[in-house]
């Protein structure tokens, strides 16, 4: 199963056009963006017929939207040091795992930051450990899995890392999204192991090629063009699949304020299916 993320696609166009275009490009399903822009934030109050809305044509193109990226922590993270931001977070939270079961989402990725735009602590990584526990809690209420993203953040930029959390939070809703890219560009990781080593808690598969982090550069983690960065994805993909991975993956692109964003996701999908078919998955 390949799915395409939303900010691949067009910005100003329906759900339905949405829907059906992913569609007509060949792709499975959708990914849906909650960031922390107001207007995506806004969709975690869309009313009950705005979502019988978008779950009749996902029905209606058999297209369904199976997971949910959830970076809008990042405006209001778990671990801020500001005990409102924490409960905006929360309230956040709660909002996405009920918006999830509306729309037939199984998985909810979560950004693995304790703090963005506030300075990293013991204090800060021991709130974000304590509202992810409550985190999980209300997800497994609704049987929502929540993924944490491998990131470009050091928080956690690895699978070893992720295991570090789960460890205290071990719940069969809390899993692991590693991100191809984001995995790769960090040069302390032994990508080969840390999928070996993850493997039972993968829940899906961020596909994107990034630009690895060295002494003297920060890494680029965006808008790097699939097979022009430091991923292995050969390798990547064929070491999941003698891992028995059979899971989904998503092409992960932010093309969608672009001048030719179908052009763009065409390029990519001439780079990532081969690569896929090499590695059996068809």
């Amino acid at each position: 199963m390949l799915g395409i993320y939303e900010k691949a696609l067009p910005k100003d166009i329906s759900w339905y056009e949405r829907l059906r275009l992913a569609k007509t490009l060949g792709f499975n399903f959708v990914e849906l963006s909650i960031d922390e822009t107001d207007e995506r934030l806004a969709r975690l109050d869309w009313t009950k017929s705005q979502r019988k809305e978008i779950r009749d044509a996902s029905f209606t193109l058999d297209m369904p939207i199976l997971s949910m990226c959830l970076s809008a922590h990042r405006r209001y993270p778990l671990g801020s040091t500001d005990p409102s931001k924490q409960a905006h977070g929360l309230d956040i939270m709660k909002k996405a795992v009920d918006l999830a079961v509306d729309l037939g989402i199984r998985s909810i990725q979560l950004a693995g930051y304790d703090v963005y735009y506030e300075a990293k602590s013991i204090g800060t990584r021991h709130n974000f450990i304590k509202n992810l526990k409550k985190s999980v809690a209300i997800a497994a209420n609704k049987s929502v899995v929540l993924s944490i993203e491998i990131m470009d953040d050091p928080f956690i930029n690895s699978i070893s890392k992720f295991y570090e959390i789960k460890s205290q939070i071990p719940s069969p809703y809390l899993q692991v999204y590693p991100d191809l890219g984001n995995l790769s560009a960090w040069p302390e990781n032994q990508v080969g192991h840390e999928l070996e080593k993850g493997i039972g808690a993968i829940s899906q598969i961020h596909l994107k090629d990034t630009l690895a982090v060295t002494d003297q550069f920060s890494g680029q983690f965006k808008n790097v063009a699939f097979g022009a960065g430091c991923v292995d994805f050969i390798g990547c993909l064929k070491t999941l699949k003698r891992l028995n991975y059979s899971g989904s993956f998503v092409m992960e692109m932010w093309s969608e304020m672009s001048e030719q964003p179908l052009i763009e996701i065409e390029k990519a999908k001439a780079v990532v299916l081969p690569l896929l078919k090499e590695a059996g998955y068809a």
